[in-house]
């Protein structure tokens, strides 16, 4: 079967467990498959729901997870969107198509935002930018944004991305250990300025470095 079918039956089943739940989500996942973004001796694998290996010791997240934090950020077109933690640059595709926007992520790691900016160009996505820095201190020159999407685990939500936020925005972080779980939260900015936090259960993601996360 080819990557394409099996990337479909992926997204279908996403569909029917109910982690997909928007059409706006599922046109994004359809027009830009995971396998795009891996090594090549991974294509094969991309349609299975886990994480798989990208360079430089990272993961590139299991579908069901990807989805998951895209409904939560519940994304819509002229959102101004940051996303700590590029890896791959899938993640950043499916906002960027979802937000239809530019989008501006951060990564640490300079072999990461090679391979990632090798796969949007080769990918067709021209409006994310990525940017060599310490995701955890945000990107002030784009800033205030509608929404911050967090993809590695922090020991506390960092306050630059509370700053960062625009009031009424939102923060999708992981917070908790370093390489066990965390848990997914849902961070409200509210007018005043103070934040509301949705707790949505166990998540396990990399550690996220950085002067606001886990140090250097």
């Amino acid at each position: 079967m080819d990557l394409d079918t099996l990337w479909k039956r992926t997204v279908e089943n996403l569909v029917r467990e109910g982690i997909i739940k928007s059409d706006a989500v599922k046109r994004a996942f359809l027009k830009y498959p995971r396998y795009l973004f891996v090594e090549d001796r991974y294509k094969k694998y991309a349609h299975i729901d886990e994480p798989l290996p990208i360079p430089a010791g990272q993961t590139i997240s299991a579908p069901h997870m990807v989805a998951i934090m895209l409904e939560l950020a519940d994304l819509k077109p002229g959102m101004n969107v940051l996303e700590i933690g590029t890896g791959s640059g899938w993640n950043a595709a499916l906002i960027a198509e979802l937000v239809r926007n530019d989008v501006y992520t951060v990564e640490r790691i300079p072999e990461l935002v090679e391979f990632a900016r090798k796969n949007l160009k080769r990918a067709g996505v021209n409006n994310v930018h990525v940017i060599l820095g310490d995701g955890t201190k945000g990107f002030p020159p784009k800033a205030p944004y509608d929404r911050i999407v967090v993809t590695a685990g922090a020991p506390d939500i960092p306050k630059p991305l509370i700053e960062q936020l625009k009031p009424g925005g939102k923060l999708i972080i992981p917070v908790g250990s370093y390489h066990l779980w965390q848990d997914l939260l849902e961070v409200i900015k509210l007018q005043d300025g103070s934040i509301k936090v949705k707790n949505h259960g166990g998540v396990a993601f990399v550690p996220l470095i950085g002067e606001y996360g886990w140090g250097e």
